[in-house]
């Protein structure tokens, strides 16, 4: 059988729960076929944590930012240096970041604050954002007030276009919403990433977006060690199995699974601007 190409396009090796075991899990993930990780961070020391594991494994790829539920908790010092993070080479992207109106860890006006200076980060240094949203069940305003912040940004517009050209200047991370939503999103010129959240009851219609997002901007992650996919370990998911989700999105676009797989690598090589391999 031929061997399936993958990616994970947001995975926390920088998690306290891979501490030291780092290299194994990395090992499980080249075994399974996977090519790209990327480490994003949530804060400074997460994100100086991604950087050094980028120092031992040089295939990983890494972001730096801010994530709405340490937007509070961030100074101007901590920001200052996020800034400075940015600009090391092996940073191909700013987050995670974005808007969380479920729990609301940070008050709503800090986070819209720390969302709208990662979004110009990632405008000033050409670095697409990564972009959690998520609101309470049965409710959109999370995702209403992205798009409107999006749009006030420029994503979409001239500023976007300036800085990224056709490259996708943000993607939606663990895509949590409705099929009208990802349209608007995707019309913004945005990728859309499927995690393991698509298997829960209440997104179904993840099914739906799964199938509809253009094959050059849809991506696919663990978000380890979180959002544990059907078939693998509730305890503590890994990047190897991404696997399980990228044949399930084969599975909703009736295309076979190795197709899908260069697709996915060829994705994630143009949201990072790398040459392909």
């Amino acid at each position: 059988m031929p061997r399936v190409r993958l990616i994970d396009s947001h995975c926390h090796l920088n998690a306290d729960r891979f501490a030291g075991e780092a290299a194994a899990v990395i090992d499980r993930a080249r075994a399974a076929g996977l090519e790209r990780i990327l480490v994003p961070g949530w804060n400074v020391a997460s994100s100086e944590r991604a950087l050094e594991l980028a120092d031992r494994f040089d295939w990983l790829d890494v972001a730096v930012g801010v994530h709405p539920h340490d937007a509070a908790k961030v100074d101007a010092a901590d920001w200052r240096r996020i800034v400075e993070l940015a600009a090391d080479p092996r940073v191909v992207a700013i987050g995670e970041t974005g808007l969380d109106y479920d729990r609301v860890f940070s008050p709503i006006p800090d986070q819209l604050g720390n969302l709208r200076r990662n979004l110009a980060l990632a405008l000033d240094t050409g670095r697409p954002a990564i972009l959690h949203v998520r609101s309470g069940a049965g409710r959109a305003d999370a995702q209403d007030a992205i798009v409107t912040e999006l749009i006030a940004a420029g994503f979409g517009g001239a500023p976007a276009a300036a800085a990224f050209g056709g490259r996708p200047p943000a993607v939606i991370h663990s895509f949590s919403g409705t099929v009208d939503y990802a349209r608007r999103v995707v019309d913004l010129g945005l990728a859309i990433s499927i995690s393991g959240l698509a298997f829960r009851a209440g997104e179904e219609a993840t099914a739906d977006v799964a199938a509809l997002v253009p094959e050059d901007r849809l991506l696919v992650e663990t978000d380890s060690p979180f959002l544990s996919p059907p078939g693998a370990p509730r305890g503590r998911n890994e990047p190897e199995w991404v696997r399980l989700t990228a044949a399930w999105v084969a599975a909703r676009r009736s295309a076979a699974e190795e197709a899908t797989g260069e697709a996915l690598v060829a994705a994630y090589d143009t949201f990072v601007g790398r040459a392909a391999a």
